[in-house]
């Protein structure tokens, strides 16, 4: 029933489920761990500040025809669309990386076929790449929508299982959607990260390839739109939401991050709740990291191909087709590469992974400001006052993300050295 669900709402769904990964199911259950379910309200603000994002991509290609890629870099010209396909090159490295590992612990930790677990996480990780390209190669975008509607319903159904033996008590998810900062150190710093990382990064731009995919050209389609993206980030924030009822009572796991988290608080559950739980968490994971990378692999190619035709010419128009020659060389660069990545230690690449994804979003919304703005030939492009409002806000909430780690090392250079030394 789910599935049929899901694919009846489209690309949605697909824009949501693509945007939660390891990463946000370890910054999630990090921070239920650590504070419980008080910082529900961060994960309802952070999706909806994606849903702006994206409502503000499906607008602009409705309304012009033209993706925001290859508006913004017809404004910015061929020097734009070369450093945006650096700034890709490196993104897609590193998710690639990251999302190739993720799912090679978690297949690690349903199927231990390999006794060390370096060499499983990169064998198992290979092979889902390998599948996500065959899949996309294919079976086309009908089967890439079917493939993803059933994770997407493995990855609800089970996390939300599991949240519910985990004890979800009502009265206080309630009291934790009331905005408030806990005490204790790092409270704030872990708030930001969980509101920045609902919802995925880059990956909001392919939702203007899926919507053509799907025949949404024409201004009576945005509300369909709109009704599509509420109910995926609204997914989305459920299962993050799942994910800090899963996590409260549990032991914080100093250190753990990404996919390394997973597994442990896998191993938990097994502990506290019996091996069912564990299953139905791992399986859950297992779904949310897979169809991620199946998103990504779909998609970034559709940015990369395009970027590079811009980069040639940023006046054209391009049209992006899987069956093009660049498409499929940029898949198989996005598959084949990374996998260097998983034989490195995934914390650190999580770090740059989650760091330079961040520059991305305050990069959007800036260009969103700037080209959905009312013309003659585009009236109902503009923003209206509420959106421009979250637009400005998300710049400015991530531009202080961003800055605030450079201001604590610039005031930790310039303080003596004890108080450097203790900072550290």
């Amino acid at each position: 029933m789910l599935t049929k669900i899901a694919v009846a709402i489209g690309p949605g769904v697909l824009v949501a489920a693509t945007g939660v990964g390891a990463g946000d199911l370890a910054i999630a259950g990090i921070v239920g761990s650590r504070f419980g379910v008080v910082l529900a309200w961060a994960i309802v603000v952070g999706a909806a500040m994606k849903f702006v994002l994206t409502e503000g991509v499906a607008r602009h290609q409705i309304a012009t025809g033209r993706s925001v890629t290859a508006s913004a870099i017809g404004r910015g010209g061929r020097w734009a669309a070369i450093a945006f396909l650096v700034y890709l090159a490196v993104w897609s490295f590193l998710v690639g990386g990251a999302l190739i590992s993720a799912c090679g612990v978690v297949a690690s930790a349903i199927v231990p076929i390999i006794d060390d677990p370096q060499t499983s996480k990169v064998v198992l990780g290979a092979a889902h790449s390998a599948v996500g390209v065959v899949l996309v190669l294919v079976g086309g975008f009908k089967l890439f929508e079917r493939l993803m509607a059933v994770c997407i319903a493995l990855m609800f159904v089970t996390v939300l299982a599991t949240a519910v033996m985990g004890g979800f008590q009502p009265g206080e998810m309630a009291r934790g959607l009331v905005p408030r900062v806990p005490e204790g150190p790092g409270a704030m710093g872990q708030t930001l990260a969980l509101i920045g990382g609902v919802g995925g990064t880059v990956t909001l731009l392919c939702y203007g390839y899926w919507i053509r995919e799907v025949g949404r050209t024409e201004p009576r389609h945005l509300p369909t739109c709109r009704v599509d993206l509420g109910v995926g980030y609204l997914m989305t924030a459920l299962f993050g939401l799942a994910m800090l009822v899963i996590a409260a009572p549990l032991a914080p796991m100093e250190g753990a991050r990404g996919s390394a988290f997973i597994a442990g608080l896998a191993n938990q559950l097994d502990t506290t709740l019996g091996p069912a739980a564990r299953w139905l968490f791992l399986v859950g994971a297992w779904g949310a990291v897979f169809s991620s990378l199946v998103g990504v692999w779909q998609s970034i190619p559709y940015v990369l191909a395009e970027t590079v035709q811009l980069a040639r010419s940023p006046d054209a128009k391009p049209r992006v087709s899987e069956r093009s020659a660049a498409y499929r060389a940029a898949l198989c660069l996005l598959a084949v590469l990374p996998v260097v990545a998983a034989w490195t230690g995934f914390a650190r690449i999580q770090l740059l992974y989650a760091f330079v994804g961040s520059l991305f979003v305050p990069m959007l919304a800036g260009v969103l400001l700037v080209i959905n703005r009312r013309t003659p030939d585009h009236p109902r492009l503009a923003n209206g006052p509420l959106t421009s409002t979250v637009l400005v806000a998300v710049l400015l909430f991530f531009g202080y993300q961003l800055l605030s780690p450079i201001g604590d090392l610039l005031r930790a250079g310039s303080a003596p050295t004890g108080a450097a030394d203790a900072s550290r």
